[in-house]
């Protein structure tokens, strides 16, 4: 079949990759988002991009793919199939339209779980024992057209968001050769959502990441996991006589222990610093306060001299 990439952030790389590899398949175009600039004029580095161009790819980075002109483009390339992976545009009827079998998503979820940009994270967040990847038809509706496969597997009991997507990622390749070899001979079967199901996963926000420290250990856990790489979580340490210094939660697991004390007390328990929270103890192993390098918590206690009564708390 010929095929028609959209795709900017890594998920999109290994299958991307895999596809234009494929001998059965041709690879007609890459569509990504256009190059932008940091500061100091650098270039944000585009994987995809980079990527279509080491392979010989045409690649496309039109602003608004819905142009009428970009739509004419698309048709040119005469693609059967489009296959979408973190592109970062809305995508209309008109341009659903074009290819002759439909254009597809990997969503990183098990749909219609944790519809929205933001499904890896939620998976972790919401404390979700399984992730998984979802091909599906796409529909003007956010996430909401027929299945035509879906891959699962366990999260790691410490394992990231960041860590989650690349497995996620990983598995995408042969859920797509296959999905896509069933849609070429025409045994693709296509399930629909069951819209009882549904739960959303929007963008995350800065603001996300602050720590709730009147939720369990167990959930706190979910969320710094859920934060990384991005916001990650973060809380205010509060110390007699010092300004509050927001600090970046870079590593912690729940203890088996429950102390009491106000959510978010730091206890020092010989080389551990636990913190408690609205439902057992929280062992708190990596800080970054702001504008240093991250550290061990034990480190953070001496370097800041950290008295009985200290907590992590908000910003006021």
């Amino acid at each position: 079949m010929r095929i028609v990439l959209f795709g900017t952030g890594e998920f999109a790389l290994p299958v991307f990759e895999a596809l234009m590899s494929a001998p059965e398949h041709e690879v007609a175009g890459v569509y990504t988002q256009p190059d932008r600039t940091g500061r100091g004029h650098h270039r944000h580095v585009n994987k995809v991009k980079d990527l279509a161009l080491k392979m010989g790819v045409p690649v496309f980075q039109p602003q608004r793919v819905n142009a009428p002109d970009e739509l004419d483009q698309l048709r040119n390339l005469n693609g059967d199939v489009f296959v979408v992976a973190a592109y970062g545009q809305i995508l209309k009827p008109e341009f659903l339209a074009i290819p002759r079998l439909g254009a597809f998503n990997l969503h990183g979820s098990i749909l219609p779980r944790h519809r929205g940009a933001a499904p890896v994270q939620y998976s972790i967040w919401k404390g979700d024992e399984l992730a998984g990847v979802t091909l599906f038809q796409i529909e003007p509706a956010l996430d909401s057209g027929p299945m035509i496969g879906c891959v699962e597997t366990p999260i790691g009991p410490q394992e990231s968001s960041g860590e989650l997507m690349m497995r996620l990622a990983d598995l995408s390749i042969p859920l797509t050769l296959e999905s896509l070899a069933k849609l070429n001979d025409g045994s693709a079967v296509f399930k629909t959502q069951d819209t009882s199901l549904v739960t959303l996963a929007p963008k995350i926000r800065k603001d996300d990441g602050i720590i709730d420290w009147s939720q369990s250990a167990a959930e706190i856990d979910c969320h710094i996991r859920a934060m990384q790489p991005w916001p990650r979580a973060a809380t205010w340490l509060h110390n007699d006589g010092r300004k509050p210094t927001r600090c970046l939660i870079l590593n912690a697991v729940p203890a088996r222990s429950t102390s009491r004390g106000e959510p978010g007390t730091i206890i020092r328990s010989g080389k551990q610093v636990l913190v408690t929270t609205g439902n057992g103890d929280l062992q708190v192993n990596t800080v970054q306060p702001e504008g240093r390098q991250a550290m061990d918590t034990i480190s953070l206690l001496n370097g800041f001299g950290i008295k009985d009564g200290a907590v992590f708390g908000n910003d006021n």
